[in-house]
């Protein structure tokens, strides 16, 4: 990753409608080979992004939607993009002894694992009534995170905040204050039949912590109508000056969109808003101490 300029790309994916990962692995591995060509030097997936989003159901046979890293049935999504020389977020549903997580795996270009980051803050939305609204029980499945970590490579800081996550300025905040560059949002973000609440707002949290932050954010969701769930698609990839969006995808297919980041952006902005010389965090222990 020479200079200050990096291509990332990012693989919004489409429903899925079948519990075997096999076309999934397919599709990835695909999309890596598309970003390679198109010269990506890192790649993130959407969350959960080969199974369907099994936390809108309410089952107790859940076991098969988790993993150990390294696994056999992932492992070519690992080897393209190590062939790729790529970089790579890779969501999953990390099985770790008696616990379970919402995670998403860093690796490198040389296909070392760096880390897991474990999603922090774990939604659950009621069922409705609305076209969409099947709900989400995410508190049943996942134990949340505990950790904020910022992963570092190539000359590369970078964080990742997953979904829910990004409603939360303090997790980014975070971030950025170690270093962050990037910050990779994989999402799987649906309707759930309010247009206004959601479909019309989703931008907004993004970027914002570009913006409050001074880092590129890159949100990757998942797009098209899942057996009744109307994922919203619209990845985004958002440069920290002036939150501008500089890529944006459909509502309704997989996409792979790719962006060149100027990495030196991020000073620009840092600069233009100098929050870390402003911030008084003398001041924000209230936040520790509220309920």
């Amino acid at each position: 990753m020479p200079g200050t300029k990096i291509t990332v790309a990012a693989a919004q994916t489409g429903p899925v409608l079948s519990d075997d990962m096999a076309s999934g692995v397919r599709s990835a591995c695909g999309m890596i080979e598309e970003a390679a060509a198109r010269g990506a030097e890192i790649i993130c997936f959407p969350e959960l992004f080969l199974t369907p989003f099994f936390p809108n159901r309410l089952e107790s046979d859940v076991a098969r939607w988790f993993t150990e890293l390294p696994d056999t049935k992932t492992q070519p999504i690992f080897e393209a993009a190590r062939l790729a020389n790529m970089a790579m977020i890779f969501p999953y549903g990390e099985q770790h002894g008696n616990h379970r997580y919402n995670s998403a795996a860093v690796v490198d270009r040389d296909g070392r694992v760096l880390g897991s980051y474990r999603k922090t803050h774990i939604p659950a939305i009621l069922p409705s009534k609305l076209k969409g609204g099947t709900g989400s029980f995410e508190k049943f499945y996942f134990a949340p995170g505990d950790q904020l970590p910022v992963y570092s490579f190539g000359g590369l800081k970078i964080g990742v905040q997953i979904c829910y996550d990004r409603k939360f300025p303090e997790g980014a905040r975070a971030l950025a204050v170690q270093g962050a560059q990037i910050i990779f949002m994989p999402v799987c973000a649906a309707s759930y039949g309010e247009t206004t609440l959601r479909d019309a707002t989703w931008d907004l949290p993004l970027r914002a912590r570009a913006y409050e932050n001074g880092t590129f954010v890159v949100a990757v969701n998942r797009a098209g109508d899942e057996r009744g769930r109307r994922h919203i698609g619209r990845s985004m990839i958002i440069n920290p000056v002036g939150a501008e969006i500089m890529a944006e995808a459909g509502e309704e297919n997989a996409e792979l969109m790719c962006a060149t980041l100027d990495l030196a952006d991020v000073g620009i902005a840092q600069t233009s808003l100098p929050w870390w010389r402003d911030r008084r965090p003398e001041l924000y222990d209230t936040l520790l101490r509220a309920p």
